[in-house]
């Protein structure tokens, strides 16, 4: 199915600059002069999706009729943002309420879906209320076509530069796009000056303020006053910080947006009636203001890709020829489109640079957002280390990114950056394989050119004390914006107490850095002596083992810090353990914990499985449940606490046998069975 897509857009994608004279339906005679650009971005076997673009090269339209005919019997079939009707070859295209002016130099956009057999040919010439275009003013009447087998590029202007200027951003989340009553209703205090004084302070070039609209319109979908006096206050401060700033329509996508299928004109017209006020309210606003379409596009009860390519594509082109008609600033604002559900996929690629290079705007940047491969990003399935199969996800998908787009000269915002877990935990993925992910992070979308905004709902720098939740990430994350960093196998060297204490070896990860010593504080380490290096394998002495972990209390011994050339060091935690003790327990399925001693062990993972092998619990297709919603260790309390969400999906009275993985390479295997909504455990 994909293939014969993709076939067909490459050999339905035309491009026409149509032909001769403008006159429109004015009180005075306008000067003549405007292009027609027509692309096929999808075709199939008997229908296609076309994009038609009118460009006006004379004096203001308000009102506007664009006719053409059919060279190869093709018939429309459903058009958005114009009325298109039909009279055996004739077609006519008549604007919108929202889109009938089209101020001179300015856009309109429009699209449909057709019908078609035998060949495809593109309509030779368009005409605009009467008269047929020429693709400049006063030229003689001519037609050009051109056919290309891959996506093409808006001519090249300032866009890549700003979004350059761009990096590094960061997301003020859950704030503004609350769906609450204001900005509070998610648990963030109201946004300061202070705060983004000191998000400036923290290194950040870029601001992305999402915004939820739609509970703070009426239902005539004017925006409330005091709330959009707010978000404009809010980009006021950060305007005059300095900042590039991104303003979007962020919840909308899912609340309502997502209707679209079954709602087109009404979802349209709401989306419309937004960016319209926007436009108008920011239009005088510096270029530093940045506008996105909407946020993690997606649709509900679609009839699959091709609808929603449309229907993305539909919204985009709106919101486009909304804010560049609005005139002022927004004649040249660097427009920000997202792919669908903000996607890395080659296929949602491909749609969105369709849509792009059908524009010809120069002022145009794509948006997707990552969140690391899935069960390294929640550890599920057992993803516990950013290991080689993450690592190629992620290269994977910004090199797909950087070849679709930015190589042709389209620049890419990874708008929202950051680990799934994070919305539960921040330490539901490991530290240190934590610390890789950001590192390699940071340095692949530097080599791709991609400018990145860090995703924050509140979890990383606090919005009143202004200090970093987790100092050693913010440094790694810092760090990755200009240089590569030092790493190791392991952050977490393990001595087991019961057993003679004995030489360690850890794998070094330089990173293109170079390897220059290992410190215990601001002591340095003895090299030979306390430790020795033999290629890649840093190997810590017995002798400083024994010294370094004194009286082997269970827990974190000593702190050792290995230092590279570059970047920040890597930590390296001297821990001294045995195997955890559990428990038998009882308790409900809204509440059970088994107590746990875990005597300076760390809990990796959990795998749940049924006395014939088969998995229980959630994610069924897998032993290992997901960490901190399946299952959470509490060290303080020493217990591990299974969920209610792990016992709604486990079978009554059918024994579950758990084995726990620790980062020590230990496991330990316990028993569980619910009986209605009582649980017990047991050894």
């Amino acid at each position: 199915m994909f293939g014969r897509r993709f076939a067909a857009l490459a050999a339905g994608f035309v491009s026409v600059a149509a032909s001769v004279g403008l006159a429109v339906v004015a009180p005075a005679a306008a000067a003549p002069g405007c292009k027609v650009d027509y692309a096929v971005p999808s075709q199939w076997n008997s229908g296609f999706t076309a994009s038609v673009s009118v460009q006006n090269l004379g004096d203001r339209v308000d009102g506007w009729r664009l006719t053409w005919t059919w060279p190869s019997g093709q018939r429309v079939t459903q058009a958005w943002n114009a009325t298109v009707t039909s009279s055996g070859a004739d077609a006519t295209a008549v604007n919108a309420g929202y889109n009938a002016v089209i101020e001179s130099n300015a856009s309109v956009s429009f699209g449909f879906n057709a019908s078609w057999s035998g060949t495809n040919t593109a309509p030779p010439s368009f005409a605009l209320n009467g008269v047929t275009c020429t693709g400049e003013p006063g030229t003689p009447p001519t037609t050009t076509t051109t056919t290309t087998t891959t996506t093409g590029n808006p001519v090249p202007g300032d866009a890549m530069a700003q979004v350059a200027a761009m990096q590094p951003g960061w997301n003020l989340g859950n704030t503004l796009d609350a769906t609450g009553g204001d900005e509070t209703s998610w648990g963030n205090p109201r946004v300061t000056e202070a705060l983004l004084d000191n998000v400036k302070a923290q290194g950040f070039k870029s601001i992305r303020i999402p915004v939820t609209w739609g509970q703070h319109q009426g239902q005539d979908h004017v925006i409330e006053a005091a709330y959009l006096n707010r978000v404009k206050e809010v980009v006021g401060w950060a305007l005059a910080d300095g900042f590039h700033v991104m303003i979007n329509i962020h919840h909308d996508s899912w609340q309502w947006i997502a209707a679209m299928p079954s709602n087109r004109t009404g979802v349209l017209t709401r989306y419309n009636a937004i960016w319209t006020q926007l436009a108008t309210a920011f239009r005088d606003s510096p270029g530093k203001l940045v506008f996105e379409s909407v946020n993690e596009p997606q649709f509900t009860g679609s009839s699959g890709d091709a609808q929603n390519a449309q229907l993305l594509h539909e919204l985009n082109a709106s919101f486009r020829d909304v804010v560049r008609r609005s005139g002022g600033n927004n004649a040249t604002r660097l427009l920000v489109l997202p792919t669908l559900h903000t996607s890395s996929d080659q296929a949602r690629l491909d749609e969105l640079a369709t849509s792009i290079s059908g524009f010809g705007d120069a002022n145009l940047a794509a948006t997707v957002h990552y969140y690391g491969y899935w069960p390294f990003s929640v550890n599920v399935a057992g993803g516990t280390r950013y290991d080689a199969t993450a690592q190629k996800d992620l290269t994977d998908s910004f090199d797909r990114v950087y070849n679709t787009f930015v190589a042709r000269g389209v620049p890419v915002i990874l708008g929202e950056y950051g680990l799934l877990g994070f919305d539960r935990h921040t330490g539901t993925i490991e530290q240190g394989e934590k610390l890789k992910f950001f590192e390699h992070f940071g340095h692949y979308a530097r080599t791709k050119k991609i400018t990145t905004m860090l995703w924050d709902n509140g979890q990383h720098l606090g919005r009143t004390s202004f200090q970093w939740s987790d100092p050693e990430l913010a440094a790694q994350i810092r760090s990755s914006w200009t240089t590569r960093s030092g790493t190791a196998s392991s952050d977490q060297v393990f001595s087991a107490r019961s057993s003679a204490v004995t030489a360690k070896t850890i794998t070094l990860n330089p990173n293109g850095t170079t390897f220059t010593g290992l410190r215990q504080g601001t002591a340095e380490l003895v090299r030979g002596t306390d430790y020795t290096i033999s290629g890649d394998q840093l190997t810590l002495t017995a002798a400083a083992m024994t010294r370094l972990s004194g009286s082997r209390a269970y827990g974190t011994n000593a702190v050792l810090t290995a230092h590279f050339s570059a970047g920040v060091p890597w930590r390296v935690n001297l821990i001294t353990h045995d195997t955890p003790v559990l428990s038998a327990a009882t308790g409900t399925t809204g509440s059970f914990a088994i107590p746990t001693t875990f005597r300076g062990d760390l809990l990796a993972t959990m795998e749940a499985k049924y006395a014939d092998g088969s998995n229980a619990g959630p994610h069924n297709w897998t032993s290992f449940k997901e960490f901190d919603r399946a299952f959470a260790p509490n060290y303080t309390t020493g217990a591990t606490t299974l969920t209610p969400e792990f016992f709604a999906e486990v079978n009554d009275n059918a024994r579950v046998t758990l084995t726990f993985h620790y980062w020590s390479g230990a496991t330990v295997t316990y028993y569980v069975t619910r009986s209605g909504s009582t649980v017990t455990g047991s050894l």
